[in-house]
């Protein structure tokens, strides 16, 4: 059973930063995908950044340019750094692992952002 664990969340003022982690139980380089979604209350969770086993990166449009998505292999690990930090980033972020049609997903992790 593949495991993601998430840390890394916090609060942050306006403009501020955070770097989320996700540990997977496996060698990161067995998925097709990993990424980060968010979910805010009341909306659906959604895509913030995923990366697949080449390296090709994709990110939602609310987070080009502030937010890099990236790897450790030899740590299993991937990263999300989010800087210039919004109130409306305020979500719980999750890591998402993808072989194919089968998906983990990680236990979340609250951000929150005050003006």
């Amino acid at each position: 059973q593949v495991q993601l664990v998430e840390s890394g969340g916090g609060s942050v003022q306006a403009g501020g930063s955070l770097r989320l982690s996700c540990a997977a139980s496996e060698n990161i380089f067995n998925f097709n995908y990993m990424g980060w979604y968010a979910q805010a209350p009341g909306k659906e969770r959604e895509l913030v950044a995923n990366i697949n086993v080449g390296g090709s990166i994709k990110y939602a449009e609310s987070a080009k340019g502030r937010f890099t998505i990236s790897r450790d292999g030899a740590k299993n690990t991937v990263y999300l750094q989010m800087n210039s930090l919004k109130p409306e980033d305020t979500a719980v972020y999750s890591c998402n692992a993808q072989i194919l049609r089968r998906q983990w997903w990680g236990q979340g992790t609250q951000v929150t952002v005050f003006s």
